[in-house]
């Protein structure tokens, strides 16, 4: 018999021993579990706007008295009154935002900005040599003062009693309007090359006409300058703003408001070829009278047209453009401003404050500034109460006052 090592187990019924199997250490079980990242919180800031039209009227009233016995001094003390109800009514995250303008230095701006169109005025009397030169010092200054206002502003606007900044640089406002000027600066230089003034080639009306194209198609990359500039560089706190949309949106912008613009223009001229046709029709000639009423006709159809139809449409979507577009690390923002609602809204106070004879502007104005307003929402990443807090401890309003020395206000 064979033996059997009783320490190694057996099949039953067979002397085949069972194979052995090493003990195994038991696997560890490794899952990934996909990271998740901590949920931002969002702080949610609406606006709204409380102003009432019947206390505006007060107001407004006042100011346009003031200013009419004044002849226009009292404009800066009218605007920070203006300036300082409106802001007050404008709530963010139930909040007033505050205006703190001083009218006297607003009125040594005032003073600026007249004397400079005086000498313009002035010195083009005297000869075209010293009104291209007034010209020129006053395209050079224009850029420095439209920065000048937007710092003027802005340092002087607070929320929470925190003051907003901009932080624009004077070359960066230079480089936003160069484009303006250029078509200006090319049709002094080829006019310089026309012997006689009394009779210009023909190549100069054609390289005006060019030009004059040129410059309604560089008008849209001039806007998205301009708007980028503005709109990159407001700062509250630790917070700046930036600003992410292309100029081909501004073309597009600029496409669809030509598009407009021009099916209202041509309706206009429809309504004048109709009443000629209608005289015609009649056997009668039209005369020269009638002619010249359906002229007239057909550009106050136009011009209320541009104003109630194609204006609203434009500042609706330019005000929709770049608010979507401006935000910073901690802000945000989004407007939702609808053409329809601009569109009634503009029809209603036309037709009020024609048959008021004007008297209903204030109420319009409180009406049109509501709407615009709360069509923008404001979204913070962080704590407003600690952003607000930091930029107390941080902030310098002597640093912007300093750059204020003319309290000019553009009204941007």
């Amino acid at each position: 018999m064979t033996d059997f090592d009783e320490t190694r187990p057996y099949l039953r019924g067979s002397d085949t021993r069972m194979p052995e199997f090493e003990p195994t250490q038991p696997h560890e079980l490794h899952v990934s579990i996909p990271a998740t990242e901590p949920a931002v919180a969002e702080y949610s800031l609406p606006i709204r706007f409380t102003g009432v039209g019947s206390e505006y009227f007060g107001i407004w009233i006042v100011n346009l008295l003031l200013m009419l016995v004044t002849l226009g001094l009292y404009y800066p003390w009218a605007k920070v009154r203006r300036l300082r109800y409106f802001y007050g009514n404008t709530l963010v995250g139930n909040e007033p935002l505050d205006f703190h303008g001083n009218p006297k230095r607003m009125l040594r701006g005032t003073v600026l900005v007249v004397l400079l169109l005086a000498l313009y005025s002035v010195a083009g009397n005297f000869s075209p040599v010293a009104g291209l030169i007034a010209l020129v010092l006053v395209a050079a200054i224009a850029p420095a003062l439209v920065r000048a206002a937007m710092r003027f502003r802005m340092s002087n606007t607070s929320w929470r009693g925190l003051r907003f900044r901009f932080v624009g640089s004077m070359q960066g406002v230079y480089t936003a309007v160069l484009p303006l000027y250029l078509p200006a600066i090319l049709i002094v230089g080829l006019s310089a090359f026309v012997p006689d003034a009394g009779k210009p080639p023909v190549w100069l009306g054609v390289s005006l006409v060019v030009l004059v194209l040129a410059t309604l198609l560089v008008q849209p990359f001039t806007l998205w300058l301009l708007k980028r500039y503005q709109h990159q560089h407001y700062a509250l706190a630790s917070a700046q703003t930036g600003f992410t949309a292309g100029p081909g949106s501004f073309y597009w912008l600029g496409l669809k408001t030509a598009v407009v613009a021009l099916l209202v223009m041509s309706a206009g001229g429809t309504i004048m070829m109709f009443g000629g046709l209608g005289g015609l029709l009649s056997g009668r000639r039209p005369g020269f009278g009638t002619l010249l009423a359906l002229g007239v006709l057909a550009m106050v159809v136009v011009t209320l047209a541009l104003l109630v139809m194609i204006k609203p449409y434009a500042v609706s979507r330019l005000q929709n453009l770049v608010w979507n577009h401006t935000r910073s690390d901690t802000l945000q923002f989004h407007s939702d401003l609808r053409y329809a609602a601009m569109l009634r809204l503009t029809v209603k106070n036309w037709l009020l404050v024609l048959l008021t004879l004007g008297l209903y502007w204030p109420f319009a104005a409180i009406a049109m500034t509501r709407l615009r307003v709360e069509a923008v929402s404001v979204t913070s990443l962080v704590d407003p109460d600690m952003l607000i807090a930091k930029g107390l401890v941080t902030d310098d309003a002597a640093g912007d006052a300093a750059g204020d020395l003319f309290g000019f206000d553009l009204g941007i």
